[in-house]
């Protein structure tokens, strides 16, 4: 009677998982050989870490409806402040003007109301009309990447609020009367300056294309064109192809400032100063 095999095939697989040749190089180096439980481990760990890629990447994109809806809100919720206080800005230009007809009214028999409203108009609180000129400066485009098509981060010929203030004080330089920017009247304590990457003009946002208008003598726009401030300009455009233009203006309308707020002092004691 035959014996059972004792070294089948399965059966020496299973008792000698390790190839013979493999185990000697191995005993040859010093080293053991890996068991075949460490590469299961290794397998399980990868799989545990791609099924955690996969879980965050999902959340990321099921997220971001969210935070696009959030930032929407915010962008619209800003755009509505921001109708609302131009709807307040033009309640209150109204009701300075009912202010200074009754004004007038009440002192036309005197050479007050003609004095108040030269004044006013001195101080950029009044309104003004008349023939003046208008400076329009904006943006260069931006440059762009011929290779990968985007937008270059830095814009040579970006118009920043120095500009603004440089184009401003050269106006007044040329005889202006009253100076307006994107239609904010300039007083003796406005402001002109940049925050956040936006001008402020008395701390109102201003975009390009910017609109400097000014009311003063007839050669106003001649006495611009012709200055430093303009020649300066003029190099930007053709160096850094920012958009510059001068132009004479008839019948301007320059609104009125805010006016400031009032100020009092009182000595230490309480009592009035003099």
């Amino acid at each position: 009677m035959t014996s059972p095999r004792r070294d089948d095939l399965l059966g020496e697989l299973f008792r000698n998982p390790l190839d013979p040749g493999y185990a000697a190089a191995a005993a040859r180096r010093g080293g053991a050989p890996p068991p075949r439980s460490g590469r299961w481990l290794t397998a399980a760990a990868m799989l545990i870490i791609g099924f955690l890629l996969a879980v965050a990447y999902h959340q990321v994109v099921a997220a971001a409806p969210g935070t696009t809806k959030a930032r929407d809100d915010l962008v619209a919720d800003v755009r509505s402040r921001q109708r609302a206080a131009d709807d307040l800005q033009r309640r209150a230009a109204e009701l300075r003007d009912q202010v200074d007809q009754a004004r007038d009214n009440a002192l036309a028999d005197s050479d007050s109301a003609a004095r108040l409203k030269n004044l006013a108009a001195a101080n950029g609180t009044g309104k003004v009309t008349g023939d003046g000129v208008a400076v329009r400066v904006a943006d260069a485009p931006a440059q762009v990447d011929p290779v990968t098509g985007q937008a270059a981060a830095d814009n040579l010929g970006q118009v920043l609020d120095r500009d603004l203030q440089d184009i401003a004080n050269g106006l007044w330089q040329a005889g202006a009367e009253a100076v307006a920017v994107n239609g904010q009247r300039l007083t003796a304590t406005s402001t002109i300056r940049a925050a956040g990457g936006v001008i402020l003009v008395d701390f109102r946002p201003v975009t390009s294309p910017y609109e400097v208008t000014a009311i003063g003598p007839p050669d106003i726009a001649d006495t611009f064109g012709g200055s430093a401030t303009a020649k300066r300009f003029k190099r930007y455009v053709e160096e850094y192809r920012m958009q510059f233009s001068v132009k004479k203006r008839t019948n301007l309308t320059l609104a009125a400032a805010a006016e400031p707020p009032l100020k009092y002092a009182t000595t230490p004691s309480g009592g009035p100063t003099r």
